[in-house]
């Protein structure tokens, strides 16, 4: 079941609601060794972002942006993890593709709507919504 975006919701929040539940369904078929040593890091940074891009967005201008850059940040460490997951063969080939294609896309909405708000002078950034 697919999170049904309201109007006021960026449309990267709710990819990213998509893709943490991919990342949860995933992590809960790793061996259990690596389920408490790599899944739960793994986990815990996609539901970060989570958090921090719903801050985000009922947040003030420069509130926003910290937020997002940490997003930014946060969606940089799950690239490195997810990469180390199929390294592990923890994930197979076509979910690692999967995957970075969802990263690729949620990062370049976050960059947009952090750069939306660095050229506003003064004014509430526009939420990124392609």
């Amino acid at each position: 079941m697919k999170l049904v975006r309201d109007k006021d919701q960026p449309e990267v929040m709710v990819k990213w609601y998509d893709y943490t539940k991919w990342v949860l369904d995933r992590v809960d078929g790793f061996p259990k060794n690596q389920r408490f040593v790599l899944g739960t890091r793994l986990a815990d940074a996609v539901v970060k972002v989570l958090e921090l891009l719903g801050e985000a967005a009922y947040a003030g201008r420069e509130r926003k942006r910290e937020l997002l850059e940490e997003a930014n940040r946060k969606i940089e460490v799950v690239r490195w993890l997810v990469r180390l997951c199929m390294d592990r063969n923890l994930i197979s080939n076509r979910q690692f593709l999967f995957s970075a294609t969802g990263l690729e896309e949620c990062g370049r909405m976050v960059g947009g709507w952090a750069r939306s708000l660095a050229s506003t002078n003064g004014v509430e950034g526009a939420r990124v919504r392609s």
